[in-house]
């Protein structure tokens, strides 16, 4: 909905880098994995103001053949639904059918301009939910986790903030309600040009967001790469401030900002950045898509039926590099189980408070 770009405006919550003790330590064993997210949403026109009557779903029944293709390279997939989908019937028998073979979870997703309760105004800035009041963020959270429970039967432990909204008060409210993975944080892009928080300062290992470690934060992976990748963050920043400077850069092989992601990275550019990724000790690589991406004509990605064969080849051709690079598949609660257990016993082994 918008490219995160806004490298020039001063505005919005520039969300601080974790400390050094936050990083989660991932057992021994774990060795180097990768995740898939879908923003599971209705569809609406990305180009058009955001509306509360966007609600039709019809895209969702594209899912079971999306979600086929996953399950046949052994891939488990978090669907995150936001309200539209959890209160169509439909959307939901299409969930519950993909969750019978046990591949698959369910997290949530709020998108607050059709999430009630309706107590603010349909804005831009209003459509991250972290700029919200925190009562209304924390009541819509409620409606959108019941939603949830009511059409599933399980209690939702994965997060994420639409359009990565999320917000000071974010990780305590879903810490309240039982949350264990939050994934609204795309690293390296920056949204306050929009209203939006900057995710500049933010690398791509997973972290625990409190001392207490109640919610791990599961970064969408975006890597730097080019000759000029280890000047980073503050390269990509001055190169915004020069008109068309970043795609020269791109094309030059200078420097490129590629999110792990089919929409809009071209498979080739994708392809380098896992690469750079796995030589750089990432253990978890996070990818997402969003579920109206698999019908052609709901989303800027994906317009026509070349579109959508060029979507299931980036894969293809992405997973095939990942089982060459024994970069495993991992489930959500296998991810999160893994991290609490090495959490677990090092606040056993951590000394007493003074």
């Amino acid at each position: 909905m918008n490219d995160g770009d806004g490298a020039d405006c001063n505005t919005g919550w520039r969300v601080p880098p974790p400390g050094p003790d936050a990083r989660v330590a991932w057992p021994d064993d774990f060795g180097t994995r990768f995740t898939v997210f879908v923003d599971t949403e209705e569809e609406f026109d990305w180009r058009a103001p955001l509306s509360r009557d966007a609600r039709d779903t019809t895209a969702i029944a594209a899912l079971p053949d999306g979600h086929r293709r996953f399950a046949e390279r052994g891939v488990p997939v978090a669907y995150l639904v936001d309200h539209p989908i959890a209160t169509s019937a439909r959307a939901v028998d299409i969930l519950r059918n993909i969750l019978e073979d046990g591949t698959a979870a369910i997290g949530t997703q709020l998108h607050p301009w059709v999430n009630p309760p309706f107590d603010e105004a349909p804005t831009r800035a209003n459509s991250y939910p972290g700029n919200l009041p925190r009562t209304i963020e924390a009541a819509k959270l409620d409606v959108l986790t019941d939603a949830i429970v009511a059409a599933f039967g399980v209690r939702p432990r994965l997060y994420r903030a639409g359009r990565y909204g999320i917000g000071p008060a974010t990780t305590a409210l879903l810490a309240e309600r039982g949350y264990r993975l939050d994934s609204s944080i795309r690293s390296r892009y920056d949204y306050r040009r929009d209203g939006g928080p900057d995710f500049g300062a933010i690398g791509n290992h997973a972290f625990w967001w409190d001392a207490r470690r109640r919610v791990i934060e599961l970064p969408l992976t975006t890597v730097f790469t080019g000759l000029g990748r280890r000047s980073g963050e503050g390269l990509y920043r001055k190169l915004g401030a020069i008109p068309r400077g970043r795609g020269v850069a791109a094309r030059l092989g200078v420097l490129a900002r590629v999110a792990l992601t089919p929409e809009d990275m071209p498979v080739a550019d994708a392809l380098e950045a896992i690469r750079v990724a796995v030589g750089e000790g990432v253990r978890v690589l996070n990818f997402a898509f969003h579920s109206p991406s698999l019908v052609p004509g709901h989303t800027p990605y994906v317009r026509d039926a070349a579109d959508l064969a060029a979507f299931h080849a980036w894969w293809d051709r992405v997973l095939d590099l990942l089982d060459r690079l024994g970069v495993a598949a991992i489930s959500a609660d296998a991810l999160i189980a893994a991290a609490e257990a090495t959490s677990a016993s090092a606040l056993a082994s951590a000394p007493p408070p003074a």
